[in-house]
């Protein structure tokens, strides 16, 4: 079973990541910061409720996430995070 609170921790650590001002999103299927992090907030929030969140192609090679983490510098920190994520998802 997936420890919510740990899930809940890495979702808002990557977060965290897409918020970094100088981030682009050219690239990906947001707009913007404010549309992924939209995204991000309803997967914390269904996380905090109990529930596993679908994420989707969220973490997927050439997924949003992905794109922004190579073209805003800090895809090493990307990778990392999202294979904490997907081994916690894993339990459910």
């Amino acid at each position: 079973m997936a420890d919510q609170s740990k899930l809940v921790s890495m979702l808002q650590e990557f977060r965290g990541l897409l918020a970094r001002p100088d981030n682009d999103f050219s690239w990906s299927s947001w707009e913007n910061s404010e549309t992924a992090l939209r995204e991000i907030d309803a997967f914390i929030s269904v996380a905090k409720s109990g529930a596993v969140p679908d994420l989707g192609i969220l973490l997927v090679p050439t997924g949003p996430a992905q794109e922004v983490s190579l073209s805003s510098g800090w895809a090493d920190e990307f990778l990392t995070l999202a294979d904490r994520i997907e081994a916690e998802v894993e339990r459910a």
